[in-house]
């Protein structure tokens, strides 16, 4: 009786739920692979089902054969036929948990990396739309629901075969006495709908309750949460509140198994009232010899494998409409098609890339929600409903913008916030597509090229680095897998990173933490640009990558900053004056479009934007008249 121990699923939210032919068709898809597995599989269930029914009747004949005094001899055959049909039930259950296995765990295995290899294409607009956890909920709750289909397929079968094989030859035997067991039935399933109903609501219940405190747990584990925890002094009153939240999952699901136990209580009595009327009333039977005392012990045994098929059978409808529900949940994330993909025509960016950059009238503007998210993956309304996506694309953020920066140059990007220079950046390696115009790389459109290969020739370090909680060998590792520790040592070194490194617990092996928090700022700035000189792009962009640095630490990362520009195009966003000085162009830009073009001398000579924004700054501290290393307003 498995159901009664995993979750209930309630009727009401299939209710609106009908099966789709054309669902039904791709979950066939996934499955093909497996159909010679599932056959034989429900060939097993089928033998299974049909051996169950004969140990009854080898029940029947030795106490028949006991109670008439047979030979010895019939007496150990019907013995041994008993131990065989055990030795040969064993066996089909372990074959019958390896095919369920096997099928099972594949599905779950096609779904979840199809799913994320798919995801794993979709471009930075969906990631930004779509909440994490929902996402994760995709690869796995669903992912492992659409997978129970296979076991309700399996449980369907098996039940319909069990209740053929008892009920055939319990009516063979006495169908009166048969009539009779299948009277107790009806009052059963009216129970079970009446605590179905409450073990639900106890169960969405218990999903609330832990939903929620995991949320504290994950909030309050992560650097920033504990941290935060600490420096306000609340740990008493955090384990005060998690300690609420724990009683109240405590308490739940006491009321959860002690509901169950109720409903299993029921099945059980249901089963011993049975089993009570099969031997009452033929015992009955059996003293006035119109029944042998061997078909009454089958009853009784036919009577305890009657029941749980048929309450099994009752909501099978709602597993399997729940299974569906899964499976759509899924296909509808495969079905959001990536914006950013490669042509079917896309060729390679030919060897060797010497980085020339071209934008010729760009022109951008986000892609409607629509068009880029899921609207089941985004933050619902306050009554659970997933809100409507919206299907207008956003405000022009570029606008008719042109340059070429020529190979082995730095261009620098300038503006007030919300100028565009980040969005800019990102349309070189193709995070987004250009709306109008175009982006060309040694004079190839961006967009008829691989996208492997412009990754391959472009490097890009931003303020906010990204470690993966690992080994620093490991984060450097992932930009050139197959690199050497020597190689891996000459990039560090590169970067003035080396003796940092060489200095910790470990070494090269030491662990970051997460975000690399085990690091401090310009030390996670300069691996990162250790790791794109591993890369050794053509191309290198530096969004912000000197911002929020104390002095020292910047000349550091200026230090490694030049080691990784040196012979490469650059196109930089940043802060720091010294870093744009040395610019070969400075693009001003404002409300999307370049206002002004020049180097620092002669945009400071016209007395425009630039002008204006370089002496804000340069007012800005009594010492700048000596200090040039001066911030520049560019968001």
């Amino acid at each position: 009786m498995p159901r009664y121990y995993g979750r209930r699923r309630d009727p009401a939210d299939f209710k609106d739920v009908k099966i789709q032919r054309a669902t039904l068709s791709r979950i066939w898809q996934f499955l093909r692979a497996y159909r010679v597995k599932l056959f034989v599989y429900l060939l097993v269930i089928v033998a299974s089902s049909g051996l169950g029914a004969v140990p009854p009747l080898v029940t029947k004949a030795l106490v028949d054969t006991i109670a008439h005094h047979g030979t010895i001899g019939r007496v150990e055959v019907l013995a041994a036929l008993m131990v065989v049909l055990s030795l040969t039930t064993i066996a089909l259950s372990i074959v019958n948990r390896w095919y369920g296995s096997v099928i099972g765990e594949g599905i779950i295995y096609d779904l979840r990396t199809q799913l994320y290899n798919h995801v794993q294409r979709m471009p930075v607009a969906f990631f930004t739309r779509t909440q994490t956890g929902s996402l994760m909920s995709r690869l796995t709750n669903d992912v492992q629901d659409a997978q129970s289909s296979v076991s309700t397929v399996a449980s369907v079968t098996s039940d319909v075969f069990t209740l053929v094989a008892t009920l055939i030859p319990m009516f063979v035997l006495s169908w009166q006495i048969t009539s009779l067991a299948l009277l107790v039935l009806p009052p059963f399933l009216v129970l079970d709908r009446l605590l179905s109903k409450r073990i639900i609501r106890v169960s969405r219940q218990s999903m609330r309750l832990n939903a929620t405190m995991s949320t504290t747990m994950t909030e309050r584990f992560n650097v920033s949460g504990a941290l935060l925890v600490k420096l306000f002094g609340r740990p008493q009153a955090e384990a005060r509140e998690f300690a609420g939240r724990a009683a109240a999952v405590r308490d739940n699901g006491i009321a959860l198994a002690v509901i169950s136990r109720y409903l299993f209580a029921a099945l059980s009595l249901v089963g011993a009232m049975g089993t009570a009327a099969v031997y009452w009333i033929g015992g009955r039977d059996a003293l006035s010899g119109a029944l042998q005392v061997g078909t009454v012990v089958a009853l009784a045994q036919y009577v305890t494998r009657l029941y749980s098929p048929l309450t099994d059978l009752a909501t099978t409808r709602v597993d399997v409409l729940g299974a569906l529900v899964s499976f759509d949940r899924v296909f509808e994330v495969l079905d959001t098609e990536p914006s950013v993909v490669d042509r079917p025509d896309a060729v390679a960016l030919p060897a060797p890339v010497t980085g020339r950059i071209e934008a010729e009238g760009v022109w951008f503007r986000y892609p409607a929600p629509a068009d880029v998210s899921v609207a089941s993956l985004e933050a619902p309304a306050a009554d659970g409903e997933d809100l409507p996506l919206g299907t207008e694309a956003g405000n022009w953020v570029l606008s008719d913008l042109s340059f070429v920066a020529e190979p082995g140059t730095m261009t620098a990007l300038v503006g007030p916030s919300g100028a565009g220079k980040t969005t800019l950046s990102g349309l070189i390696p193709r995070l987004y597509d250009v709306v109008g115009g175009a982006i060309r790389i040694d004079g190839h459109d961006v967009r008829d090229v691989t996208l492997a290969s412009l990754a391959g020739a472009i490097g890009v370090v931003t303020q906010d680095v990204h470690l993966f909680h690992d080994t620093v060998a490991a984060n450097l590792r992932y930009a050139r897998p197959e690199a050497t520790d020597e190689e891996l040592v000459a990039a560090c070194r590169a970067a003035r990173i080396d003796e940092l490194i060489a200095s910790l617990p470990d070494g090269y092996e030491t662990i970051v933490g997460e975000r690399g928090y085990r690091l401090s700022g310009g030390e996670k700035q300069r691996v990162a640009i250790a790791r794109v000189l591993l890369k050794d792009p053509a191309i290198v962009i530096l969004d912000e990558a000197t911002a929020h640095l104390d002095s020292e630490t910047e000349l550091l990362v200026q230090q490694a900053l030049a080691a990784a520009l040196a012979r490469r195009t650059s196109v930089v966003i940043a802060h720091r004056l010294s870093t744009i000085q040395a610019a070969d162009q400075i693009l001003v830009m404002d409300e999307g479009r370049i206002v002004e073009r020049g180097t620092h001398a002669s945009l400071v000579a016209e007395g425009g934007l630039y002008a204006e924004l370089y002496e804000t700054q340069y007012l800005r501290g009594v010492e700048l008249a000596t200090n040039p290393d001066v911030e520049l307003a560019t968001g």
